[in-house]
């Protein structure tokens, strides 16, 4: 038996089920180790919901990358993963307008706070974040 097809939206303006952009907004992802020990050298904001990690590359690259991390302090699997995603989209509304080009940033999620934290507070502390690290030291 074969399952029934799903439904067609009657109206032809409806949001697909799964967004077809790119999963970071059009930011470069941090991939290699050595990208993350680098950024773990520079320069750093503590907020309540993350830490973020800025370094500027002097590669002559233009584009913002950032990357992601949880650790098992966070909690499971569950836990850090969701605390990721959060992180995910609140890099994906923000870098784009407030990250300098040539920059690598990495958030890093805090326990308990970066899943329980309202996501427009979440997105504040990024934005404070950004705005210190970029001011003149």
């Amino acid at each position: 038996m074969t399952p029934p097809e799903a439904p067609v939206p009657q109206s032809g303006n409806a949001p697909p089920a799964v967004s077809s952009c790119s999963p970071s907004g059009g930011l470069a992802i941090l991939r290699n180790r050595s990208d993350f020990l680098a950024a773990a050298r520079a320069r750093r904001q503590g907020t309540k919901s993350m830490m973020v990690q800025a370094r500027f590359r002097d590669d002559g690259d233009e584009a913002i990358r950032v990357g992601f991390t949880c650790s098992k302090k966070v909690g499971n699997a569950v836990a850090r993963n969701r605390a990721k995603r959060r992180l995910r989209e609140t890099a994906r509304l923000v870098l784009p307008s407030l990250g300098k080009p040539g920059y690598d940033y990495v958030l890093i999620g805090r326990a308990e706070e970066t899943s329980a934290r309202p996501f427009l507070d979440l997105q504040g502390d990024l934005r404070y974040a950004l705005r210190k690290l970029h001011s003149p030291a």
